[in-house]
């Protein structure tokens, strides 16, 4: 773990990795597949277990051991496997099955999560884990995907006052916010490929419980965003 770091910031931010859980557990419970529903507690603990092999790994400085190594370690065991998962979903019809079953509103909503991860991230910088690039002073405005998220979600899936090309519009503009900060992240980080921010690199995300992010959340953000995208192209009318 990163010392000297006050503790409400790996608290909040292991709050934050809980309720992206359980929001998207119960994503999948409200799922209108009945096969679907039945395989959530199975899906939550598949998941609880991901999260605990990444703390395993952290916790044991796997990740912040010998940056020198390359494929960075975090990207070879934590973020690939996420990666292969999520093409997975969409490269098989059980797969798509499953994230077509999945209601929009409640994906839209988890984008929520992504207000209080923009708030650690900033608390990280002023604590010298990540660069100030990585935060809404800097070059990220992701949170603005959080702020946003719930007012798309009310006005178009709740009342339906937004038609659904402007929802499709933020999708691609929010997945574009969250590939830009990921790109920054990965070239911030230390590692044979860093490209920037090495007086005060982007060390946050080789120790628990920051792992998560790029490991957890981030993959369930972008699968969150490329199953509404489906959605809507594929129900369109």
């Amino acid at each position: 773990m990163l010392e000297n770091l006050p503790l409400y910031i790996p608290f909040i931010f292991g709050l934050t990795t809980v309720v992206t859980l359980l929001l998207f557990y119960q994503t999948v419970k409200k799922s209108n597949s009945r096969n679907v529903k039945q395989y959530s507690t199975k899906i939550l603990i598949g998941l609880i277990l991901w999260l605990a092999i990444q703390a395993v790994l952290t916790l044991q400085n796997i990740y912040s051991s010998n940056i020198n190594f390359f494929p960075p370690k975090i990207l070879l065991f934590g973020i690939l496997p996420a990666i292969l998962t999520i093409i997975g979903l969409f490269s098989n019809q059980k797969g798509r099955q499953f994230i077509d079953s999945l209601p929009l509103i409640n994906i839209t909503y988890l984008n929520i999560v992504r207000v209080p991860v923009e708030l650690v991230l900033y608390w990280l910088f002023l604590n010298k884990a990540i660069p100030e690039l990585m935060t809404f002073e800097g070059r990220n405005f992701d949170i603005l995907a959080g702020i946003s998220a719930p007012i798309i979600a009310y006005f178009f899936l709740t009342i339906g006052k937004i038609r659904r090309k402007l929802i499709l519009i933020w999708n691609f503009i929010c997945l574009g916010l969250l590939l830009n900060i990921v790109i920054d992240a990965f070239l911030s980080a230390p590692s044979p490929v860093q490209k920037f921010a090495f007086d005060q690199p982007n060390i946050a995300i080789l120790h628990f419980p920051f792992s998560w992010l790029p490991t957890f959340i981030v993959p369930l953000v972008l699968l969150g965003h490329l199953i509404s995208i489906r959605q809507i192209l594929k129900y369109k009318n």
